[in-house]
């Protein structure tokens, strides 16, 4: 009789070490699903979605593999494709003292239900799960091109009125370019090809922000523990969105009301203008420097060294065409002001847009 093997046991901090091969002790990288620790190193080239599996590495991903996987539901061929994928890449276990999730996926349960009817009413419409009808390349193409043209006439325009304006739609544009381009492109939803959703995710960087810092705060914290605050810190199960700007801005019943937040109302729009001001130019330097965003370690990213590459040289590039090239045309004074005019445009529209959708009337808080 064959002795079964004991698989090693990790803790959620052991794990956290190889989350990237160059910051791995040993050169591999490791996440953990239902509880399963999976060696991705040799797998990560081959994952049809592309290399957005690095988001997995050095964690706990659970709630990624349930929320990425649409057909991955009970009794499906692909349930019993990926199972024995799991079974492959196994190479131990989390710790028995790993702290429960506040997600549960019963393979009878809601979710899982949902995912089956909505996969059922797509496949009977004919419709794809990635890259849609074509309307959404139709609709990118149509806001690089926006852009970009808003963006010369703003440099290039003798009216100052024109210049401003042209400034305000580059600005708007860009909001759209991050929501409609970039996030779909990022979620690996732009299209079949990852290729494809690599270069739509690049769209942020190409405004000036990094899609790397957005992949961390919105795909590691806000998609998957939407509106949830971890008050006992046991866990990385928080989401950025409704925490970081507390205490300014009161997102979320557990925190502390202070005598301001009576008069968010009237002053959040305010703060929410320079949003994007603040992502850009201190977020995203914070982040690559410090290697986290709060509670999320960005080793999955920012220990690659193309990365961080990608990440400067974007950064270099998008203050050339989008800070010197309005100074070089417009004058230091206009030229700034035509830049941070499109900002402030930008950040108040992606405010309205989403950052209130937190707190409106029936939306569900948990703790």
């Amino acid at each position: 009789c064959k002795k079964s093997e004991t698989k090693r046991s990790y803790t959620l901090s052991e794990l956290s070490k190889y989350s990237h091969q160059n910051v791995s002790p040993d050169g591999r990288i490791l996440t953990a699903v239902e509880g399963k620790v999976l060696d991705l190193t040799s797998f990560i080239s081959h994952h049809p979605g592309g290399d957005v599996l690095y988001l997995a590495c050095g964690r706990d991903s659970t709630v990624l593999y349930e929320t990425y996987h649409p057909r991955n539901t009970q009794g499906s061929k692909t349930a019993s494709k990926m199972d024995a994928i799991l079974k492959k890449l196994q190479v131990g276990v989390l710790s028995a003292q790993t702290p429960p999730s506040y997600y549960t996926f019963d393979k009878n349960g809601f979710y899982p239900t949902l995912k089956k009817r909505v996969t059922e009413r797509l496949d009977a419409l004919g419709l794809p799960l990635r890259g849609g009808s074509g309307s959404i390349h139709l609709k990118a193409v149509f806001l690089l091109a926006l852009f970009w043209s808003s963006l010369l006439l703003m440099c290039l325009s003798p009216s100052v009125p024109l210049s401003y304006l042209s400034s305000i739609i580059m600005g708007l544009t860009s909001s759209f370019i991050g929501t409609c381009i970039q996030h779909d492109g990022s979620h690996g939803a732009f299209s079949t090809s990852p290729l494809l959703n690599k270069l739509a995710g690049w769209t942020l960087d190409m405004i000036g922000a990094s899609a790397f810092t957005w992949e961390l705060q919105h795909q590691l914290g806000h998609h998957p523990y939407t509106n949830l605050l971890d008050t006992s810190n046991s866990s990385a199960e928080s989401d950025p969105d409704v925490f970081s700007s507390y205490p300014f801005i009161r997102m979320h019943p557990h925190h502390s009301i202070s005598w301001f937040h009576y008069y968010q109302h009237i002053y959040a729009p305010v703060l929410f203008s320079a949003m994007t001001l603040s992502k850009v130019f201190i977020q995203d330097v914070q982040i690559i420097m410090e290697g986290k965003l709060y509670h999320i370690d960005a080793a999955c990213r920012y220990g690659s060294k193309l990365n961080r590459l990608r990440f400067w040289g974007m950064k270099f590039l998008s203050f050339l065409y989008m800070v010197a090239l309005p100074i070089y045309y417009q004058g230091l004074g206009r030229g700034l002001s035509l830049f941070f005019v499109g900002h402030l445009a930008c950040g108040e529209m992606l405010a309205t847009m989403f950052i209130v959708n937190h707190v409106i009337e029936g939306v569900a808080f948990a703790e």
